[in-house]
């Protein structure tokens, strides 16, 4: 079920909430959180779907914020708030409010968000495309637990890279992180089952990927040694190599969503570690709300010198 609403405000967006689920027989309980998703008009279809399908696994109130450009001096000078509700099967498992906002509304976006909250649940915001430089002093950072960028959308990610370490805050995350969690457990893996020491490694991929730079910090802080940063023709992270007394341990996945992981003295073995949509990336990032530790340690490159 879908509700438009044109030049509305927020007590008249509840209303309508309440109204589309009472008109579905649906009650507002078992939705776990509140996802403000800050994008664009370009890629707020791919956002919405991913956070729909997210909401299979965490059901949530979705309030999407799209800030619309100024074009006229009516526009300047004339604020307004336009909403699109969808409930049921529009919308997940959950409810989705898109928000346009015009004039100076979109400057205080924070204020026509904050009624639509959820009570008593935790409130994650998610920009998909541009995000603010420190995350944790925006408006609509400071209602969040949970914070989450994708370098990936910006032209120079190592750049914004380092901006996020100046200015991180604990609740801080970025979905180049959460591409590594197959990684980190298959290099852990590795590791336990070689038992041996590592005095050297190499991370290839892409130039200027973030996801590399962050898996080189994060070996260099856990491993207490240097890692190279080696080119490839991608897509993504291509391969892990880690030289020890042994022989090397080394993860490769080319293309596809298959890598190799070799291991000194045994046979290669075939492991799976496809590239994941966003939708499971953001449901990853949902099932834990406080700070994500290993990725400052990764962010700011320090931290504990110790085996995976």
């Amino acid at each position: 079920m879908k509700i438009d609403l044109t030049d509305t405000t927020a007590s008249k967006i509840n209303k309508a909430l309440v109204e589309g689920r009472r008109a579905i027989g649906t009650p507002a309980v078992g939705m776990v959180l509140t996802m403000i998703i800050v994008t664009d008009e370009e890629n707020a279809y791919d956002s919405i779907k991913a956070a729909e399908d997210a909401s299979r696994e965490h059901p949530s109130r979705t309030l999407v914020v799209i800030k619309r450009h100024v074009r006229t001096l009516r526009d300047r000078t004339h604020s307004r708030l336009d909403a699109e509700i969808r409930v049921g099967s529009e919308a997940g498992t959950g409810e989705t409010v898109v928000l346009r906002t015009y004039g100076d509304v979109s400057d205080h976006a924070d204020s026509v968000v904050l009624p639509l909250l959820l009570p008593d649940a935790p409130v994650v915001v998610w920009w998909p495309v541009e995000a603010p430089e420190n995350l944790a002093e925006d408006p609509l950072g400071a209602l969040a637990q949970r914070r989450i960028t994708d370098l990936y959308a910006f032209d120079r990610p190592l750049e914004v890279l380092e901006q996020r370490a100046r200015h991180y805050a604990p609740g801080d995350t970025d979905l180049a992180w959460t591409r590594l969690t197959l990684w980190r457990s298959m290099l852990a893996a590795a590791l336990d089952q070689a038992r041996v020491k590592v005095t050297s490694a190499a991370v290839e991929a892409e130039a200027d990927n973030p996801s590399a730079e962050l898996l080189a910090r994060w070996l260099e802080a856990r491993l207490g040694v240097r890692v190279d940063r080696v080119g490839s023709a991608g897509p993504f992270v291509t391969a892990v190599r880690l030289g020890t007394a042994d022989g090397e341990i080394v993860i490769d996945r080319p293309a596809g969503p298959l890598a190799t992981l070799t291991l000194p003295g045994q046979p290669s073995r075939t492991l799976a570690l496809k590239v994941r949509p966003t939708s499971e990336l953001i449901a990853e990032e949902l099932r834990r709300l406080d700070a994500d530790e290993m990725y400052a340690i990764a962010l700011r490159g320090d931290g504990i010198k110790e085996t995976v």
